[in-house]
C-alpha cells in the first residue's frame, strides 16, 4: 500500500504539532522544517481542521495546534481520513470493473485482507506513539490481525533463492 503524498503531509503536519506543543506553530515553520512547498501545506491543514485534528487560529500571531491530545488520535483513521483513494488496484473502483478476470480473480480478495491488516496495524498506533517517544513492540498488533481463516493462515512465508 502507498500513501499519497497528501497524507505524507499530513502525518508530518500533526508530528509537527505534537512534537511542538506550546504556542501556535504556522504553515512557514513546517514547511521550512520539512521542505514542503507552503500551497500544499494549505490544503493539508485545510482538510486537518475540517477533520478536527488540528485548530487553526487566523490573523496576526495566528497558527495551528493539535486538539486534542497526541494519545487520543489514532494514526489509522488519520491516514483514513487524508487517503481519498484506499483501492490498492484498479479494480477495485467502480469505474473498472471491466477486467475480464474480474469473476474468478481470487486476487482481489487477498489484496482486500492485506488492507485490512495494513489499516488494523495502523489503528494499533496513536500519533504520541510515532513523535519520538518509545515504539510499542510490532509482534503485539501482528497477533491482533491474525485471521486464521484466510487462505494463508498456517503456511510458512517461501523464501527466493
Amino acid at each position: 500500500m502507498r500513501l499519497t503524498k497528501f497524507t505524507d503531509f499530513s502525518l508530518r503536519v500533526m508530528i509537527y504539532l505534537a512534537r511542538h506543543p506550546d504556542g501556535l506553530a504556522t504553515i512557514a515553520d513546517i514547511a521550512h522544517e520539512y521542505d514542503i512547498p507552503s500551497t500544499h501545506l494549505m490544503k493539508v491543514v485545510h482538510r486537518l481542521a475540517q477533520c478536527g485534528y488540528i485548530v487553526t487560529v487566523r490573523g496576526k500571531g495566528g497558527g495551528m495546534r493539535l486538539a486534542r491530545s497526541p494519545d487520543m488520535i489514532n494514526v489509522g483513521d488519520l491516514v483514513r481520513d487524508t487517503e481519498d483513494n484506499m483501492d490498492i488496484a484498479e479494480c477495485f473502483s467502480a469505474e473498472h470493473q471491466n477486467c475480464p478476470m474480474l469473476p474468478a480473480c481470487a486476487l482481489k480478495s487477498i489484496l482486500i485482507e492485506a488492507r485490512k491488516s495494513f489499516l488494523a496495524t495502523l489503528d494499533f498506533y496513536r500519533l504520541s506513539d510515532i513523535t519520538g517517544g518509545s515504539m510499542p513492540p510490532l509482534v503485539a498488533p501482528l497477533h491482533l490481525v491474525h485471521d486464521m481463516s484466510s487462505p494463508a493462515a498456517g503456511r510458512k512465508k517461501k523464501r527466493s533463492a
